[in-house]
């Protein structure tokens, strides 16, 4: 077993220790394999997180072993790793590294890194999100096809305020739908614009869609998780691998592939070949920038005509102006009671 192979990844030389460690027991997989797995997909996934603060899911023991999310850069980060500043709901700041080129990729990957969650913005204006992101997540009782209707009902709403989205697999059950967007709204304002387009989309379709915070109120339905549009929530970018037995990642699918393909079909075996084939399917986002007026104009007429305003934020947030009550319902009419 060797000790440590030397990469060449454009140009720099990237050195992977314990090559044959396994990351993945169930299929074999090891860590020069996730290495082979990321120089396959590079320009793919340094398009999804060029410049952006990127936190790292990493699993040095692989999947079997204990984990850890690294928001702040390592301490050992190579001088052409670039850094961003970025701050906290709780007001406390970080550097997190900002991947630009695919050996930053590799780099990250000699760590455990299997999942990238970049934040939505960019190194030059870390305050205003550059990407709307629609979470569809299936509650129990729901799945993936769930998730693919409220996906075809989402392009629907986008289509009609002027938007475009680019749909991709989560790695998992749910689907991620981005809109690149100019970066001149706070993520306030953002996150108000996914809570709209989720109130849109249960009012067209209250059984199968669902905005709601609290999971007891969820049902089984999909939830629009508007939250992944607060300060410090971050999701899997494209190509990433997921920490899961048999190896899934994040697959961007065109819009013409989402009703013949499964998530099972993305693995970090097939997605080379896949990429091989397409190229990255998404390539095209940073070509477009999208306002959010229409949907802030909407926002505004849920507000004033049925009093439809803030919704609730993650615990760890500080409380905001306008915010309901974080009590859940069956607790709150307890105390009621």
């Amino acid at each position: 077993m060797a000790d440590s192979v030397e990469m060449d990844v454009d140009g720099r030389t990237v050195r992977l220790s314990h090559p044959d460690k396994v990351y993945f027991p169930e299929r074999g997989f090891t860590k020069l394999d996730l290495a082979h797995y990321y120089l396959a997909v590079g320009p793919g996934i340094t398009r999804a997180l060029r410049d952006r603060p990127t936190m790292l899911e990493r699993y040095p023991d692989g999947v079997a072993g204990e984990s850890f999310f690294q928001k702040r850069a390592p301490k050992n980060l190579p001088d052409w790793i670039g850094t961003a500043r970025i701050s906290f709901p709780s007001g406390r700041h970080a550097d997190e590294i900002c991947p630009a080129e695919p050996a930053a990729v590799v780099w990250a990957a000699n760590l455990g890194c299997l999942t990238f969650h970049p934040w939505p913005v960019r190194r030059d204006h870390v305050d205003h999100p550059d990407e709307l992101r629609i979470d569809l997540d299936p509650q129990p009782g729901t799945g993936y096809p769930e998730a693919r209707g409220a996906a075809h009902a989402l392009r629907e709403v986008l289509d009609e305020l002027g938007l475009r989205g680019w749909p991709k697999t989560s790695g998992g059950r749910g689907i991620h739908v981005y809109v690149p967007i100019e970066p001149r709204w706070t993520f306030a304002q953002v996150r108000r614009a996914a809570i709209t387009i989720g109130r849109e989309l249960e009012r067209r379709a209250p059984e199968r869609i669902t905005v709601s915070w609290w999971k007891e109120e969820r049902g089984e339905r999909v939830f629009v998780d508007y939250n992944q549009m607060a300060r410090d929530r971050t999701i899997a970018a494209a190509y990433s691998v997921r920490p899961r037995s048999h190896a899934p990642v994040s697959a961007p699918l065109r819009w013409e592939e989402l009703d013949d393909a499964e998530p099972e079909d993305f693995d970090l075996a097939t997605m080379p070949e896949r990429y091989a084939r397409l190229g990255d399917v998404h390539a095209d986002m940073d070509d477009h920038a999208y306002r959010l007026d229409a949907v802030l104009e909407l926002a505004d007429r849920m507000e004033r005509d049925h009093g439809e305003g803030d919704l609730p934020y993650p615990p760890d947030h500080p409380k905001a102006a306008g915010e309901p009550t974080r009590v859940q319902p069956s607790r709150a009419r307890h105390r009621q009671g």
